[in-house]
């Protein structure tokens, strides 16, 4: 069984002009879907991914509600959906009751696109009424290929974000930072968050990955893909690579996801 926990889609009528957009912002990424929904399933049949979750991203306030709604319509059996909401929204704490009130399991949370600090003091209240309203927040962590350094969410901000969250679940993706993974192994290794393995085959150091699973144990690793930007065959490799019993390969590819998410195994 896989279930990928970092996965990206858009609406029909947007997804065109949201590939080409992203993959020019990031250097000519080459997208493995066309960034719809139907494609997301696409990629599953062919990969063997059994569940993903559909993670979105609001650039702008006024998106939210729509981004949201959007979300709560691509839910099912084999896709859970997370929304998002903006810092600069003037509802953002009634929008996480609504994210809440829509069966949504969790929030992601882009600071570069975003444009915030992860550990920017406004952003506390809005971390501590998401975890306080049960749900499970995805940041993108690390530098983004799309932007200039210094990151908006580096380990060290991380770092001091994360007591805000009141132990409600908190994934870093990109195996915590990407490209910044000596600070993951340094600062974040062993603190009460996840980090998920998106878009990171060939690109993370191999001694280093295993530093970081060693590390931080197998028990809060998740596998992720990025999908467009990446797919279950492409880092499903980085997994199997790694040195890991048979139980703690199960737990990265779909134990610790499935708990997460209280899915039926």
């Amino acid at each position: 069984m896989i279930i990928d926990f970092h996965t990206h889609a858009f609406a029909d009528a947007l997804a065109p002009r949201a590939i080409d957009s992203l993959s020019r912002a990031s250097g000519g990424l080459h997208p493995y879907t066309d960034g719809t929904a139907s494609g997301l399933l696409r990629s599953m049949d062919a990969c063997g991914v059994d569940h993903s979750v559909l993670l979105t991203i609001a650039t702008k306030p006024k998106q939210q509600t729509r981004i949201n709604d959007w979300a709560k319509e691509t839910c099912s059996v084999r896709v859970t959906a997370f929304g998002s909401v903006h810092p600069d929204a003037p509802d953002i704490m009634e929008e996480l009751e609504r994210i809440k009130s829509l069966g949504l399991m969790g929030v992601k949370l882009h600071p570069e696109y975003q444009n915030f600090e992860a550990d920017d003091p406004r952003m506390f209240p809005v971390y501590r009424k998401i975890a306080s309203l049960g749900l499970i927040t995805v940041f993108h962590a690390g530098q983004d290929i799309g932007f200039m350094p210094p990151a908006k969410a580096s380990p060290e901000k991380l770092v001091r974000a994360l007591p805000h969250f009141d132990g409600a679940p908190v994934v870093a993706a990109h195996f915590g930072g990407y490209i910044m993974w000596d600070d993951v192994l340094d600062q974040l290794c062993g603190l009460p968050i996840y980090f998920d393995t998106s878009f990171c085959f060939g690109r993370i150091q191999h001694p280093l990955a295993q530093a970081i699973v060693d590390k931080h144990t197998p028990d809060r690793i998740l596998f992720g893909t990025d999908l467009p930007w990446s797919d279950a065959i492409t880092e499903k490799r980085l997994v199997d690579s790694l040195d890991l019993s048979p139980e703690d390969r199960e737990k990265i590819l779909f134990r610790n996801a499935a708990a997460l998410l209280q899915l039926s195994l």
